[in-house]
């Protein structure tokens, strides 16, 4: 079965997820600048998921674009991806009213790194699929940026929960800066089979 269909309805969700984040920030009851300095977490909180939401959105669209062809398990496995952004913002908000609280750290470090995983059983499940010699195989290659991210992710969780959210938040962050470069990979493999 085609793509289309798979790729408007996640860019729908994503679309909804980023709409909810920022519908969680409340304008301030003050009328001068320093009314905004209490929600400098909400801020820091939204800014962090909307950069993963994106970097998320970015990957798949070139994910899809080397996929040929949708089958059941791919639209199972682009769902289980879907269920875990959907939580961003519902985290972000709780992370941003409970700046470098022990839970929401944590939390919010869960969600990242099942989205993560998520993220993986995508693309695993695309792989199999068009089969080994496929464009995104050779295009991810090695992963190492997936493969560090989880243990970023759960380290971050380990921090938070001894006393170390401010570590966390900024591991969290380093990932996030990690998958900010682009990756031309998918892109130069294209580029190559064009020529």
């Amino acid at each position: 079965m085609g793509k289309n269909r798979l790729e408007a309805f996640s860019d729908g969700v994503i679309a909804i997820i980023i709409t909810i984040m920022v519908l969680e920030m409340k304008a301030p009851a003050g009328q001068n600048l320093g009314a905004l300095r209490p929600l400098l977490p909400v801020f820091f909180s939204y800014v962090l998921s909307f950069l993963y939401v994106g970097i998320y959105w970015n990957n798949h669209h070139h994910m899809l674009h080397v996929t040929s062809r949708v089958s059941g398990p791919i639209l199972w496995a682009n769902l289980h991806l879907l269920f875990w952004l959907s939580l961003f913002p519902f985290i972000t908000a709780w992370l941003g009213q409970n700046h470098l609280a022990l839970a929401p750290s944590a939390l919010y470090g869960a969600v990242l790194l099942m989205a993560g995983v998520a993220y993986s059983i995508l693309q695993q499940t695309i792989i199999a699929s068009e089969g080994s010699e496929s464009v995104l195989k050779r295009a991810i290659g090695r992963d190492w940026k997936g493969k560090l991210s989880p243990l970023l992710y759960a380290a971050g969780i380990a921090v938070s929960l001894f006393s170390r959210p401010w570590l966390a938040q900024v591991l969290y962050v380093f990932v996030a800066l990690l998958w900010l470069v682009p990756d031309r990979r998918i892109e130069h493999i294209v580029g190559q089979r064009a020529r």
